[in-house]
């Protein structure tokens, strides 16, 4: 079975953020960047796993320029047979998943899998758009995953509960806290990720359809202030008076 994981680059959630050109561009300098965690923590090893049982491959995609290939570079370490790379950079989201539904609809893979979302943006979006694009099934906030032949069984969050659904091969999924426990790559790992292949492949001409056109630092922390346990009229007074409803 042929697993396609998509992956992204971004900042370390410890790194200090900051903006240039008018606060119109993220600024790179100094930033440390890791493999989205939900593409690898949850997608990749998935796949991983699932290829270690039933055999099979792992192949990894992202959309991005030559500095994203230290972290492609992590997730063949993890276990990932091959990496491509699309030479491209681009933050909408349509883009993107076009040029991953364009590689995935030439190369006849049975899984798509991604991270519901990546931790920079949050928009959910390429999942889902990456599945229309290839005319496959979407299961979405997937938290587990089994095969058998080509019958898949998931488990999905849902209101109030989860669900278990049946899909047949190919389908796409968004991959969810509870599908896999990290990996840590170790040194063979990371000796062999050095001679595994990192294909570089031209994207396809598409219209992006949204531009950022400016970033902003959430507001600081306020001033905290503490009552003293026997002070309610205190307490009360501050609520009714000062307290902010967010």
């Amino acid at each position: 079975m042929k697993f396609l994981v998509c992956i992204s680059k971004v900042p370390d959630t410890t790194s200090k953020i900051g903006f240039t050109d008018n606060n119109s561009k993220f600024n790179e300098a100094g930033v440390q960047f890791i493999v989205n965690p939900y593409d690898e923590w949850y997608a990749l090893v998935r796949a991983l796993e699932l290829k270690e049982a039933n055999g099979g491959s792992v192949t990894i995609i992202t959309v991005g320029e030559q500095s994203d290939e230290p972290v492609m570079r992590k997730a063949l370490a993890i276990g990932a047979d091959e990496a491509v790379r699309i030479n491209a950079k681009s933050d909408d989201s349509f883009f993107i998943a076009k040029q991953i539904a364009e590689y995935a609809k030439n190369n006849s893979f049975d899984v798509v899998l991604c991270g519901k979302e990546t931790i920079n943006f949050n928009s959910a979006q390429v999942p889902a758009t990456i599945a229309e694009l290839l005319d496959m099934p979407l299961v979405s906030l997937a938290t587990k995953l089994d095969i058998n032949g080509n019958t898949a069984t998931l488990e999905r969050d849902v209101q109030g509960g989860s669900e278990v659904v049946e899909v047949q091969t190919p389908f796409v999924l968004s991959a969810a806290k509870g599908m896999a426990e990290q990996r840590i790559p170790n040194m063979k790992g990371i000796m062999m990720a050095r001679s595994k292949p990192l294909n570089v492949v031209e994207p396809v001409s598409v219209e992006a359809h949204t531009e950022i056109l400016s970033y902003e630092l959430p507001s600081g922390k306020t001033e905290c202030k503490y009552v003293e346990a026997d002070k309610m009229d205190e307490l009360i007074e501050l609520l009714h008076n000062e307290a902010k409803v967010i």
